[in-house]
């Protein structure tokens, strides 16, 4: 089986550099120890070069920003481009979360950003998902938009930096009221490899990594990642936590032998 890709999003947290650095100290000694799962935390960008100059970072871990601008530079105030992330020592890039789609990124906006940092070296994790499950199908319409929308004009090329995480809106959060199932899942990510196969051909679109994120925790990581088939996880609040993100670190790697 190949390595899976364990990506933490801290969010806006934690609230100070010192936290910051016990939280990354904490999962940078598990995850080094890994051979067969590649560790991704996404930290609020301004502990991003901080966090970078210590660790040894390479295939086994890597930091990623969750979110960049359209443009690398100019009168932008308040943005950051994805070179300046690149630079900072961040490899990957959280593109098209739910929560920055719902303060107003396009779909258009998104292929903008994706296109820019594609072409800045960064590993691009597009997320997608809907915000409601129907009984019809229609759901499969929007990640099919989703999806399509942000590899417009996108050359097949850049296939090897692309990682699409499903994240069904309704099932993230506290006040989600369930997860996602394993079983429907694999559904899922085996329509989305469908549609990659449309935009870089079959082998391409099956050597992308499809990761499951909505309310993943300890308790059904495993069950995913197994079961469901998962090439890898998107950890929102328990990547917060050092004690459950490392554990999920350890049932990735020993699921991936």
């Amino acid at each position: 089986m190949k390595n899976k890709l364990i990506v933490g999003n801290w969010k806006a947290n934690p609230s100070s550099p010192r936290e910051a650095q016990e939280l990354w100290g904490k999962v940078k000694r598990v995850a080094q120890g890994l051979k067969r799962v590649e560790t991704v935390v996404c930290p609020p960008v301004i502990f991003l070069e901080n966090l970078a100059n210590r660790a040894k970072l390479g295939a086994r871990l890597a930091l990623g920003a969750q979110d960049t601008f359209w443009a690398l530079e100019g009168p932008w105030t308040g943005q950051i481009g994805p070179g300046m992330v690149r630079k900072s020592g961040g490899q990957y890039l959280l593109l098209g979360h739910s929560e920055k789609r719902a303060l107003g990124d396009s779909d258009s906006v998104i292929n903008q950003k994706l296109k820019l940092a594609l072409a800045q070296d960064l590993r691009v994790i597009l997320c997608v998902g809907e915000r409601e499950r129907d009984s019809h199908g229609e759901y499969l319409k929007i990640i099919r938009e989703q999806i399509t929308s942000a590899l417009e004009k996108v050359s097949k090329k850049f296939a090897k930096q692309i990682v699409i995480a499903y994240e069904p809106v309704w099932a993230i959060g506290e006040q989600a009221k369930s997860s996602d199932t394993p079983h429907s899942f694999l559904e899922t990510a085996i329509f989305i490899r469908k549609i990659l196969s449309h935009w870089c051909g079959h082998a391409s679109a099956l050597a992308v990594p499809v990761l499951y994120g909505g309310s993943v925790d300890i308790k059904n990581a495993g069950s995913f990642l197994s079961e469901g088939a998962a090439d890898g996880l998107l950890v929102g609040r328990a990547s917060l936590r050092a004690d459950h993100f490392t554990q999920i670190l350890k049932i990735a790697d020993e699921l991936a032998r």
